[in-house]
């Protein structure tokens, strides 16, 4: 009985009355989604790859993390992290510096800048995620931003013959000759800023959820391992 009151055309009508509603109160953002929550008469909306909630009279918006207490779980964060899924589901491995274990188990992708020390840190331990079988896919992030020095450190280093040596080079101040050429830099970037990045490493899992930060080897394959697709 309750399934069938659910699934009347009474309630859908409701539900797309409050979607028009919220879009034009929203009028002029990019709002990529608006879906009903737990909660009655509050919705999520997608706004680019930001997730806010409004109530059904587009009145009053709510910004921060839904938590359903009673099952530990952000819905909020489980939605960011299917909308960052989506996007690396779509990344072009082309346009990445990918190491390769010789037996993968798991993929992360991760934003790095040359000059940040804790992205040097993760890059000593490159080994140690291969030997776990963690193919390690990497963009670029200067936190300086366009046409800084690790800006253009990032682009003589996508630009050398050999693209890992010259990472680790630079990554660890060893000189690398300066180059341009057709580079995907500004659209790593572009990508970071699509995904809020504030900071370096940035390390996106297989499932979209990010650990804050760097993680050791032994940590991250841990955190893989348990990870819930």
């Amino acid at each position: 009985m309750l399934l069938a009151l659910l699934l009347s055309p009474g309630v859908y009508a409701g539900v797309d009355q409050d979607r028009e509603t919220i879009r034009k109160a929203l009028h002029g953002l990019d709002v990529q989604s608006v879906e009903p929550t737990p909660i009655a008469g509050l919705y999520e909306v997608v706004i680019g790859t930001q997730v806010i909630y409004i109530s059904a009279d587009g009145r009053y918006v709510v910004q921060g993390d839904l938590v359903d207490y009673r099952a530990r779980r952000s819905l909020t964060e489980e939605r960011r992290a299917a909308l960052r899924r989506k996007i690396i589901d779509g990344l072009d491995e082309s346009k990445m510096i990918v190491y390769k274990p010789r037996k993968v188990k798991h993929v992360v992708t991760v934003f790095t800048d040359i000059d940040c020390g804790y992205c040097r840190k993760l890059h000593r331990d490159i080994q140690g995620y291969l030997d776990r079988g963690i193919e390690v896919r990497y963009l670029f992030f200067p936190r300086a931003g366009a046409h800084s020095a690790s800006y253009d450190k990032a682009v003589s280093v996508w630009c050398a013959s050999d693209r890992k040596k010259a990472l680790t080079d630079s990554k660890n101040d060893r000189p690398v000759p300066k180059k341009t050429c057709d580079n995907p830099i500004d659209e790593h970037m572009e990508l970071a800023r699509q995904l809020g990045l504030r900071g370096t490493p940035y390390i996106l899992l297989e499932n979209g959820m990010s650990p804050p930060g760097y993680v050791p080897p032994r940590q991250l394959a841990h955190m893989l391992d348990q990870m819930q697709p």
